[in-house]
């Protein structure tokens, strides 16, 4: 499995007996002076050295793409054709698919004899109704430029939503996964697929996070472009200087919470902001769905911090929530964190984004190769 970013390049090898993780690892500081890789193609050569990506033993390379647009609600083998397709949507994710595509582009020249297989992050998403999925503008602008909301996270989702079902014992529950880490978003699921989810045509619609704003009103941008700011440094604050960062100064929740505990108002009120955008998502999911049976935590933030839990689930008793505080503070593995009584289950399940990549790849050489 590979994941290509601008600057780095994450890989897993996994036995396709069990999906067992066999070696991971992590080429970072691409193209920057001094750091001996200077572009994608130095850095998989390193990854093939590191790896058995040079070996007759490697069956398949799957690649992590962020954006998948319109064209791509399923992992996907790559030819020529299909790299060409993914060329053609890099518009929607600038920042995300042009490095994903490098990694594709250079792994392809060191092992054409392989399949190599794309899993999209907005593929999870497909399933989303019209009604969710869609903007309130010109419907034929819309549809000439590809406006709609995708969602992102989906990998995690589809991983973690998987094992809280298979925790709860039900493979058709309906259920609410909050992936908080320095993106974060919030996805209402019914059985195995999504019926609405917080991100929207990019990652920065939605939950207050790290560094991006989430949901603003759109009038805001116009009012700070004729203030004298310009659409690039509108788009770069919103981007990197919004969410906790832009309130407080920090976007490492670990320090919001405890410069908060040591009465910084600025963090005091960064940290309820969050918890307030969440609740209030929380809320509309509940709605949505008719009925939750499970609350799912991941992500760095979703995952290890138990006052973020509780904070967000203070006050939904009335919709049968009920956290075990002694539950709640421990910290092993995938585990429920409510009391027996709670009409909802809420649990933590770490994410494994590259197993579920590993998962759909193998899954998808399987039927095309088997016959």
């Amino acid at each position: 499995m590979i994941n290509s970013g601008s600057s780095s390049v994450k890989y897993k090898l996994f036995d396709t007996d069990g999906l067992t993780r066999l070696q991971a690892g992590k080429i970072e500081r691409i193209g920057e002076p001094g750091s001996g890789v200077p572009d994608h193609e130095a850095a998989l050569t390193r990854v093939a050295e590191e790896t058995s990506l040079d070996t007759r033993e490697l069956t398949a390379v799957g690649h992590r793409i962020v954006h998948g647009g319109a064209v791509f609600t399923e992992p996907v083998l790559i030819d020529d054709e299909v790299f060409k397709q993914l060329c053609d949507i890099t518009s929607l994710a600038p920042l995300h698919n042009p490095a994903n595509l490098a990694g594709i582009e250079v792994a392809r020249r060191l092992r054409p004899d392989v399949p190599q297989v794309a899993v999209f992050d907005t593929a999870f998403h497909a399933t989303m109704p019209a009604a969710s999925r869609t903007y309130a503008i010109d419907a034929a602008l819309a549809e000439r430029y590809g406006v709609r909301r995708y969602g992102f996270h989906g990998t995690s989702t589809a991983y973690v939503w998987r094992v809280a079902r298979e925790v709860m014992g039900k493979p058709d529950a309906r259920g609410i996964v909050l992936h908080l880490g320095n993106g974060a978003s919030a996805t209402a699921t019914r059985g195995g697929h999504c019926v609405d989810t917080s991100m929207g045509m990019t990652p920065l619609e939605g939950l207050v996070m790290g560094t991006r704003s989430g949901d603003v009103d759109p009038a805001m941008i116009f009012h700070l472009i004729r203030a004298g700011m310009s659409p690039d440094e509108v788009e770069s604050m919103l981007e990197h200087r919004a969410g906790l960062l832009g309130l407080c100064g920090d976007n490492d929740m670990r320090t919001v919470i405890e410069r908060a505990q040591a009465g910084d108002a600025a963090a005091t009120l960064a940290y309820e902001v969050y918890c307030h955008r969440l609740r209030k998502y929380i809320g509309a999911y509940y709605a949505l769905l008719g009925r939750v049976d499970g609350i799912v935590f991941t992500g760095g933030v979703g995952e290890n911090s138990a006052q973020v839990r509780r904070t967000v689930l203070s006050g939904l008793g009335a919709l049968g929530v009920r956290l075990d505080p002694l539950r709640n503070a421990a910290a092993d593995g995938a585990r429920v964190v409510s009391t027996e009584d709670s009409a909802v289950t809420v649990l933590v399940v770490p994410t494994d984004e590259e197993l579920e990549i590993a998962r759909e790849t193998s899954a998808l050489v399987e039927r095309t190769f088997s016959g």
